[in-house]
């Protein structure tokens, strides 16, 4: 990892000279995101650069969402609108606000999500001294709940330091992706060059993050800045929430991007990372009673290793049509599983 200064000079001078900064694109998309919207957009509105490009799409939401986004946008004609009359899909809008944009650098931000006011400043001051290598600069956040209350934060911090107390991956990390979550989507800053490259997000796919990075982490570098500058918003409307409901969208999304994994793998490090985490996608298809999926997940694995033991029972009790999803949701929301899934 390169040095890097965190200078309080640099950062004045900087924001007191707009023409030598980089312009940001943001692209907000939102669907039914009526309470929430409002602050999202003044996060961005309110950021201490001076060079922001935002563009706004709201995906057929069927409830006040856009006449919110129109209050806040009114009085500032710069900003850019488009409003879908169908939803159509997080990764198709997506796309629409990448092909508008300009900015050399861009942030996705979901409409429930916001930014703290120095967000963009820190992560364009951090990019501009990392080599060309580097393709994305993420951060760390806190998490918060519908009401704005802070329930937690992504990484854990060392009290003393104000630093995170892990070990976070950066560099060349298509491996350490392959293994497991730790990127927190949000608060990730992209090259515009890096999205070109890969044609946007995937639009065949239901959600963007765990394709985005094992598409890009193959041939660019990713650079953590250790500090808290986003908050991310759970709900239980959430995205990320709905992947233990039977016929979810997520998991049939993940063996797709799990295929493009296993065909961009080189090393038999890399390949036992994705088995390990197959194995763990094999467990949540048959928790959602995905029982097909669950089955193409092992034959998947099958193709370069060979599942343990837990998995093949699991992929048995799939074959049989095991019926656990009502079990298991009930499981989950027991307080110390709760508590868990919070700190994985």
């Amino acid at each position: 990892m390169p040095f890097v200064r965190n200078d309080q000079s640099l950062l004045a001078s900087a924001i007191t000279s707009p023409l030598l900064l980089p312009w940001v694109t943001v692209i907000c998309t939102s669907y039914n995101q009526q309470a929430f919207v409002a602050e999202a957009l003044q996060s961005v509105i309110a950021q201490s650069y001076p060079n922001i490009e935002l563009i706004v799409i709201d995906n057929g939401s069927t409830d006040q969402t856009a006449t919110r986004i129109h209050e806040i946008i009114q009085p500032y004609p710069a900003i850019r609108f488009i409003r879908n009359a169908l939803n159509l899909g997080l990764n198709r809008a997506f796309n629409q606000g990448l092909a508008l944009s300009t900015g050399q650098y861009i942030i996705d931000l979901s409409a429930d999500d916001v930014l703290l006011p120095d967000r963009i400043t820190r992560q364009v001051l951090f990019f501009e001294q990392l080599p060309d290598e580097y393709g994305v600069v993420f951060s760390n956040a806190t998490y918060i709940d519908a009401s704005g209350n802070v329930t937690g934060v992504h990484y854990p911090i060392d009290p003393a330091t104000g630093l995170a107390r892990t070990v976070v991956p950066t560099g060349y990390i298509f491996r350490q992706i392959l293994t497991g979550y730790f990127i927190c989507t949000p608060t990730m800053m992209m090259r515009r060059c890096v999205l070109h490259q890969l044609n946007g997000y995937d639009e065949a796919l239901s959600y963007e993050d765990f394709d985005f990075w094992v598409r890009s982490s193959r041939f660019c570098r990713y650079a953590y800045l250790d500090a808290i500058l986003t908050k991310k918003r759970r709900h239980p409307n959430a995205m990320s929430a709905q992947v233990t409901q039977p016929r979810n969208d997520l998991l049939p999304s993940t063996l797709l991007v799990c295929q493009k994994a296993l065909a961009l793998c080189e090393t038999p490090a890399e390949r036992q990372a994705l088995a390990l985490r197959l194995q763990k996608f094999i467990r949540k298809a048959f928790y959602a009673e995905q029982f097909d999926l669950a089955l193409q997940f092992g034959n998947l694995i099958r193709q370069f290793s060979h599942p343990d033991l837990l998995t093949s029972a699991v992929l048995a009790m799939s074959d049989l049509r095991v019926p656990v999803n009502r079990l298991y949701r009930h499981y989950r929301q027991w307080p110390f599983v709760r508590k868990r899934a919070k700190l994985v």
